[in-house]
């Protein structure tokens, strides 16, 4: 699968540990390196910042996406190639989706969590064909996973939905497993759940 637009969805806070930014700066860089333009939050704090001033100053290209009243607060990072400034965090994060090619988290709190789970929950139920990634910073989602696997146990998720995620602890391997994305055909999964 060709990836144009990668949104990423990342903390506006720098977290405890310097690999996180490190890694955000990276994933900004190497994504600027292979041509991906970057779809994210529009901050200039914390991981969005790091992320989008990896990006820019590698040459890259990044698309904000911040609702109005953060905005406001002065949050927006005001490099960005092109900045949207939307009404509400609906609108944000649909604008976000409609722009992406490929969805993929970086360590964040729960506004990330809630991004990513929503779009793989799409992905599941078969309103996009596009990929969905986790990158495992110093093992940060670590705890999440093996609660993923557990859910699976449980017979809450199918090990398939499980493995629609791609997870790596490196940019490089994160953005070749994206890339060689191949959609699931859900239409089985739904069938069977209506049994």
């Amino acid at each position: 699968m060709h990836i144009r637009r990668l949104c990423v969805f990342c903390g506006s806070s720098a977290g405890t540990k310097p690999e996180y930014a490190r890694a955000a700066a990276d994933l900004g860089q190497t994504a600027a390196a292979r041509g991906i333009e970057l779809v994210y939050g529009g901050g200039r704090i914390g991981l969005m910042g790091a992320l989008a001033d990896g990006c820019l100053a590698a040459g890259g290209r990044i698309i904000g996406v911040i609702p109005e009243a953060l905005a406001t607060k002065e949050l927006a990072h005001q490099g960005c190639t092109s900045l949207h400034v939307v009404a509400s965090m609906h609108e944000r994060k649909a604008l976000m989706a409609e722009l992406s090619d490929g969805f993929l988290a970086l360590p964040g709190g729960l506004g990330t969590l809630e991004e990513l789970f929503e779009v793989w929950t799409w992905g599941q139920l078969g309103f996009h064909k596009k990929p969905c990634g986790l990158l495992n910073t110093a093992g940060f989602y670590d705890r999440l996973l093996e609660f993923l696997g557990g859910a699976a146990e449980q017979q809450f998720l199918r090990p398939e939905h499980v493995a629609m995620l791609a997870v790596a602890d490196d940019a490089e391997t994160l953005l070749a497993r994206l890339s060689e994305y191949s959609p699931p055909d859900v239409r089985k999964w739904l069938r069977q759940d209506e049994t």
